[in-house]
């Protein structure tokens, strides 16, 4: 059964490659606006046919998120006068700034308990509508960058505006809403009905609360977010109903960044350069499911041996290497949405998840971000490869100088410095090193999977820790938002000043980068690049922990 559902789940992500990869080629680049994002673009002030520098697109992208950090913090301060009140408080300041910055920056990291700290207007109004545009600028970054290969001599890389409203109406929105009803059909609440009350097999009682869910669910998947209506997330019957609709959100969750390899293709000109970077991102992502699921299945503790798999903190309705395909998938991608525990999983199963996020999430990454992050990738192989030939690093016609590689240096070095110091300091704290679970290694691993998760906006956590304190969430929160946005800003800038080049014509020396060769070394690069980084701290913690 494990074999059927991972071979029907990459059929269908191969059926909708080409379709959606190309429809999306279509939004980006068509020169018409519809009636409604005409009126958006009123609204906002905004000339849609004026194009902009990657300055001017930066601090388009970075005005809005500030604004929206400021909407969502105020809507969950103020939620007790709000309508659909629900008899909940204000959430408390420290909690509503980490939320806020959670959402705006695509990680959906929660340190509450949804269903009794939200009310039904916060949850749609703030957290499913920053799950749509968050996703949204991710994908207007990849393409500006994209934009930067394809144009020349050109100094400006598209409008923010348009790339961030095209994203949501014609892309996420459509697709959102047709995803909604499958999982209503499902089993999948959607209502504003207030908590039932239920006798429990013990002849007590239980309050089961209803609310927007499915509408909330499908965003938080399809646009990569993560987080959950509940707090037991994808794991609740409400959120994530049978086998089926499992499946259904993992193919939810590959299906834009999947198919944004072949959006980048068309953008550029060569379909191949884009199968060559969907070829990446396939053999990282099938050897994570594949290593996750055989640590899984063959548990090293005497229970998980007797019963065949480690059942620990799975649920019994998707099973061992459902649950593992899903942890992998959302680790692999800046989701973050889990149906089991990860703080439960083996030590190299555990370890797996975190690897996923360390890779810089790139297999296929989360919506638009990583396929810029792979693009950055391959900008940093072609440069090792010309070092290695002594030739002109050259990717898609543009030269890599000094500029281009610093910039993408720059890129890959903000993670490893957020997770490493967050961890150090964490661990230096004995107040902070109280709200772990657990000591020894399998305490450090929580700890580094928290900042692991933040850093790398994915949103997963791993559990045993207590992260529901002012520290840990402002930690955390700083760790988001310079995850986000510095990378974003390196991205941009190297976007400008790739489409300022002009292209150089393929020689002899040329590195072909769509070639079997080529998809080998941008895969070794990534692996060095987190062996290298983070392999110590891996050694302290889930290789120490399995080995023992």
């Amino acid at each position: 059964m494990a074999a059927i559902f991972i071979i029907s789940l990459i059929a269908a992500l191969a059926l909708t490659h080409k379709p959606l990869g190309d429809y999306m080629h279509r939004v980006y680049t068509s020169l018409r606006h519809t009636w409604l994002e005409r009126g958006i673009y009123k609204l906002l002030g905004v000339r849609p046919d004026a194009e902009q520098r990657w300055g001017v697109y930066a601090r388009g992208v970075l005005a809005f998120s500030v604004v929206s950090v400021l909407v969502v913090y105020g809507l969950q301060r103020l939620q007790q006068a709000s309508w659909f009140g629900q008899d909940l408080g204000p959430v408390t300041d420290h909690v509503a700034w980490n939320t806020a910055i959670s959402f705006v920056t695509n990680t959906n990291w929660q340190a509450y308990s949804g269903e009794s700290t939200m009310t039904h207007l916060v949850q749609m109004a703030a957290l499913a509508v920053q799950n749509f545009v968050s996703a949204a600028v991710g994908m207007a970054v990849a393409i500006a960058l994209v934009r930067g290969f394809a144009r020349r001599k050109s100094d400006t890389i598209g409008n923010f505006w348009v790339d961030l409203v095209r994203g949501t109406v014609r892309i996420l929105l459509p697709i959102a809403f047709a995803g909604a009803l499958i999982l209503v059909a499902g089993g999948l609440v959607q209502n504003f009905a207030a908590p039932h009350e239920i006798t429990t097999l013990t002849g007590g009682t239980q309050a089961i609360p209803g609310g927007p869910v499915a509408s909330q669910e499908v965003i938080k998947e399809l646009g990569t977010n993560g987080g959950g209506f509940y707090n037991a997330n994808s794991a609740h019957p409400f959120e994530n109903g049978t086998s089926w609709t499992n499946w259904f959100e993992i193919f939810l969750i590959l299906l834009i960044p999947f198919a944004l390899p072949r959006t980048f293709g068309k953008m550029v000109g060569q379909v191949r350069q884009g199968y060559a970077i969907l070829a990446v991102m396939a053999v990282i992502a099938l050897a994570s499911v594949t290593l996750t699921t055989v640590f899984e299945l063959s548990g090293d503790a005497t229970v998980p041996q007797a019963v065949g798999a480690a059942m620990e903190g799975k649920e019994v309705r998707f099973g061992v290497a459902n649950s593992a395909t899903f942890g992998a998938a959302t680790t692999l991608t800046s989701t973050g949405a889990v149906d089991s525990f990860h703080d439960s999983y083996t030590p190299f199963g555990g370890m797996m998840t975190m690897v996923n996020m360390m890779l810089g999430e790139v297999a296929p990454g989360g919506v638009g971000a990583g396929l810029y992050g792979m693009l950055v990738l391959a900008v940093i192989t072609v440069f090792v490869a010309g070092l290695m030939v002594g030739r002109t690093p050259e990717y898609l016609g543009k030269k890599i100088g000094a500029r281009e590689i610093k910039l993408a240096s720059m890129y890959f070095l903000v993670t490893p410095i957020l997770v490493l110091t967050g961890t150090a300091f964490a661990m230096g704290s004995a107040e902070q090193r109280a709200g772990m679970l657990n000591s020894g290694p399998h305490g450090l691993s929580e700890v580094l999977y928290a900042f692991t998760s933040a850093s790398n906006n994915n949103g997963s956590a791993f559990g045993g820790l207590t992260v529901n304190t002012p520290w840990y969430d402002v930690a955390l929160g700083l760790a988001m938002a310079f995850g986000r946005f510095l990378p974003i800003i390196f991205v941009l800038a190297l976007a400008g000043s790739l489409a300022g080049q002009t292209p150089v014509p393929e020689s002899a020396g040329t590195l072909p980068t769509h070639r079997p060769q080529f998809v080998g070394l941008v895969i070794g690069v990534t692996v060095v690049l987190v062996a290298l980084t983070f392999l110590p701290a891996l050694a302290l913690g889930p290789i120490a922990e399995g080995l023992s």
